[in-house]
């Protein structure tokens, strides 16, 4: 036997072997049949390659592996209060979906009714939309993919090429599914009014698509050319407003809106979520730091008002990074932040 029989051979039991549908299956396996009768031709090569690439993705893909759920209220509530400050209504409209996900999988039914809605947190840069999908994820003990809709401009992102194309691959819904390793992933659709003018029509399309439950039970992405079930995963949007989103698209979601954080409440989060995280990442010791209480008006407003806690993120951080390379300098071991040297501190 010639070395491309061998090597058709090898694809053929690569194929064989993966759990894929039936269909597929035997799809490829034709297509490898009648590759064996160009191994003589000129295009042997080049057809060879491509199927071989498109092999090694439809058996990456996790057509039937998927994690459980926990739809622990408990644990959902411990985490989200771990990971966000205040946010109750939106924290308890969260509670209130997985509830809803825990009785459509104890009636055992998939029908429309049990069906949860599909989230869409709506506010301004740093209000917490991208990191509260997140922990949602965690919350059910799901795999996280994000997709960012900044700047896209080409429905084919979502959906893949045609293998006809020599550079074709597959869109990021796919590749969501590849890297997550589970047919059930919560994949964020992160900023999905910032698609460019031009292709905000036919992304929006895709979009119905992949939030009807009607018809995400058989995407198409134009590379894999074969239905992947999308009904298990969950999908959460995020969006800075809804003007730039189709009425279709909004049809099939809830927009839950993202307050701005109040003074008060960023003084918290910088105390008791921002600073804590930092220390511990600049590999400091919780007591080698202390910001006198007087002092944390002036970290959460240097540059003025901003709806977010970002700036607060980058102060706070800028922060401890200076008292980390004064340690290091020999300049002391413990350092307190107060109205008398805090500009010595914060970035100017």
């Amino acid at each position: 036997m010639d070395t491309a029989a061998k090597d058709i051979d090898i694809l053929a039991e690569t194929i064989k072997k993966a759990k894929l549908p039936d269909k597929l299956t035997e799809s490829v396996l034709v297509r490898l049949s009648q590759l064996t009768k160009l191994t003589d031709s000129p295009t042997f090569l080049p057809e060879f390659d491509r199927i071989e690439k498109y092999i090694d993705w439809i058996t990456a893909l996790p057509w039937s592996a998927k994690t459980q759920d926990n739809l622990d209220l408990n644990n959902a509530r411990q985490i989200l209060d771990t990971h966000h400050f205040g946010l109750s209504e939106i924290k308890e409209r969260i509670l209130e979906y997985i509830s809803v996900m825990k009785l459509k999988q104890e009636k055992g039914e998939s029908a429309d009714i049990y069906r949860a809605p599909i989230l869409c947190f709506v506010g301004l840069v740093g209000t917490g939309k991208t990191t509260i999908a997140y922990s949602i994820a965690e919350a059910l003990g799901r795999k996280f993919a994000r997709i960012p809709f900044g700047g896209m401009g080409d429905p084919l992102d979502l959906r893949g090429q045609s293998r006809m194309h020599s550079e074709a691959e597959p869109g990021k819904i796919i590749k969501a599914l590849k890297l997550t390793q589970s047919a059930n992933p919560v994949i964020l659709l992160d900023e999905i009014d910032r698609v460019t003018d031009l292709g905000r029509a036919s992304i929006m399309g895709v979009l119905v698509e992949l939030l009807d439950p009607e018809q995400n039970h058989s995407f198409v992405d134009h590379y894999i050319d074969y239905p992947f079930d999308l009904s298990n995963a969950l999908f959460i949007a995020t969006a800075n407003n809804t003007t730039n989103i189709s009425t279709a698209v909004l049809d099939r979601l809830e927009p839950i809106m993202m307050p701005s954080y109040s003074d008060i409440e960023k003084i918290t989060i910088g105390q008791k979520y921002v600073l804590p995280k930092a220390i511990k990442t600049a590999g400091i010791t919780p007591d080698v730091l202390t910001i006198d209480e007087t002092v944390w008006t002036n970290i959460v407003r240097p540059l003025g008002y901003d709806a977010g806690i970002r700036t607060l993120e980058r102060t706070i951080d800028s922060i401890v990074r200076k008292v980390a390379m004064m340690i290091v300098e020999g300049k002391g071991k413990t350092f307190k932040i107060t109205p008398e040297n805090v500009k010595t501190f914060l970035p100017q």
